[in-house]
């Protein structure tokens, strides 16, 4: 009763968006959870939507497990979006639960998919696969910080959307490095791309809110930080004795 209570606090001291604002923050994080949908269906389209999901050619049964799980996570962003605009937001927070518990299956499914890729590779493609093994290990470190936080601030809904938006934008550079854009073969600038969304964020909080907001400010430097910096840590000696030692583990 006492934590009920004081979530009862919280919620009538937070400030109260102007309806105006609510409506225009509705319209664009459905808008925008529809274009990160049609953006990962492009980017794996060829390697599994439309091969077949479960027949798509995938070498072991993480991956499928893992690319179902990442691939429920946009559609139950638009569900999630879509219950908030229908002022259905008894019906958002309990579907939010399932949806936190659908990011920690992510995160454990993405560990364990780059750590049966890397492994299946190695030592075939020598440093190589050792070296972008950290690509995958990031982007879901990333993930489980922002989730976390998401979580922690579910009660003040304008920086719980912001970091599961964030969140969401950290993969999609997997999605955008399988597209044929240019130079999306270098990872740092498939994530390049995946920054579209980062700039289309922030314009819209200096649109509706005459400034960036906290939480669109540190995540997005978190991301962008972590993806720009990682690929010359993965092509160091400890790294590479880290990566070779979990390929051994796992095989």
């Amino acid at each position: 009763m006492a934590v009920d209570t004081t979530q009862q606090h919280n919620t009538r001291n937070m400030p109260v968006m102007p309806r105006h604002d609510r409506r225009l923050d509705r319209i664009f994080f459905s808008f925008t959870s529809l274009l990160m949908l049609v953006t990962v269906f492009v980017g794996f389209s060829r390697t599994y939507y439309l091969a077949g999901v479960f027949r798509a050619p995938l070498p072991s049964l993480v991956l499928h497990l893992h690319a179902v799980a990442f691939s429920l996570w946009v559609p139950l962003l638009i569900v999630q979006t879509s219950l908030v605009s229908a002022k259905r937001v008894d019906l958002h927070r309990k579907l939010g639960i399932a949806g936190f518990l659908l990011g920690c299956s992510m995160v454990v499914l993405g560990v364990l998919a780059a750590i049966d890729s890397m492994a299946r590779s190695f030592p075939s493609t020598g440093r190589a696969a050792l070296t972008f093994f950290i690509v995958p290990i990031t982007d879901i470190s990333v993930f489980a910080i922002l989730l976390f936080f998401a979580f922690r601030c579910r009660l003040n809904p304008s920086a719980h959307k912001r970091l599961i938006y964030i969140a969401t934008t950290g993969l999609l550079a997997a999605a955008f490095g399988r597209m044929p854009l240019p130079g999306t073969a270098s990872v740092s600038i498939a994530a390049l791309y995946s920054y579209i969304f980062l700039i289309i964020l922030v314009a819209y909080d200096r649109r509706s809110m005459h400034k960036v907001h906290r939480a669109t400010l540190w995540a997005s430097a978190l991301l962008i930080f972590v993806q720009q910096t990682r690929y010359p840590i993965g092509q160091t000696e400890a790294w590479q004795s880290f990566a070779t030692r979990v390929a051994h583990l796992y095989r």
